[in-house]
């Protein structure tokens, strides 16, 4: 356990380190593909919805200038460890390995709303198709089925609606305010499910094809088993990109009348 806790809080320090580099690389210029929005405007939401949608079309292209971060799509997650043993759908431990992540060079901004008490983002997205590869190594039971197996994977989703709760602490440098993205947290809902787990049951083809069968026939409910692990991959995606644009590019040049941090949450904050 102490070994554990070691290497967490090194990570921690490490990526806390990483992060106040980062912070102390930003631009100077409104980028052209931005117009900014003022908040008390009957038309925020409009506008503020058309800017974060221009920020997910550059992230698919990347940012010039911006170095810590990865590209959007594909994104890579190298390890993410999930254990649920709460849930009538499923009994799952499971270590994923190398994950790779793509459609969200393709994502839809319905709509985002930003608060004026507090500054922090609800954001609807649609993602056509997000697909994730990778290596599983898997046992429990999802459904009625008892599952063990270790090799790869993969899981497709059709019309994935994202709402986004995103919470920001304003900050300046250099003048500018800018936003620290502190947590994201998801909900989501899709319109199809399909998955394949290959390698279970120690290489038996037959069972390994009919239960990955009898999966996509009843994704509605595979869906909900598998709805953790895919909320924890986009959340993790969506707050490391939304932090190294937002340390990057000012909120100034998204809201024009935004508040400094003092006159938001007074001098003693």
């Amino acid at each position: 356990m102490l070994v554990y806790l070691k290497i967490i809080c090194f990570i921690g320090l490490l990526h806390s380190f990483v992060s106040s580099a980062n912070e102390d690389v930003y631009i100077t210029e409104a980028p052209a593909y931005l117009t900014p929005c003022e908040i008390y405007k009957p038309e925020f939401t409009k506008c503020s919805t058309n800017s974060v949608q221009k920020v997910f079309n550059q992230l698919a292209k990347g940012i010039p200038g911006l170095k810590v971060g990865k590209p959007i799509d594909p994104f890579v997650i190298k390890k993410l460890v999930y254990k649920q043993d709460n849930n009538q759908v499923a009994t799952i431990s499971a270590n994923l390995t190398n994950l790779v992540t793509k459609g969200f060079a393709k994502t839809i901004v319905k709509e985002s709303k930003v608060s004026k008490k507090d500054f922090s983002w609800e954001t609807t997205l649609l993602v056509p198709n997000l697909r994730v590869d990778g290596h599983y190594k898997m046992e429990g039971k999802i459904l009625v089925v008892p599952l063990q197996g270790n090799g790869e994977m993969f899981i497709e989703c059709d019309d994935l609606r994202i709402k986004m709760y995103s919470k920001t602490r304003l900050y300046e440098k250099g003048g500018f305010t800018f936003y620290n993205v502190t947590s994201v947290r998801i909900d989501i809902a899709i319109s199809k499910l399909r998955t394949r787990f290959d390698n279970l049951f120690n290489g038996n083809k037959e069972i390994e094809e009919s239960t990955n069968e009898f999966f996509n026939e009843n994704w509605k409910d595979l869906f909900e088993a598998l709805k953790p692990v895919l909320i924890k991959t986009i959340e993790g995606v969506l707050l490391g990109q939304l932090q190294a644009y937002f340390h990057y590019v000012p909120a100034n040049f998204f809201v024009s009348d935004i508040p400094t941090s003092e006159k938001l949450y007074g001098k003693s904050n």
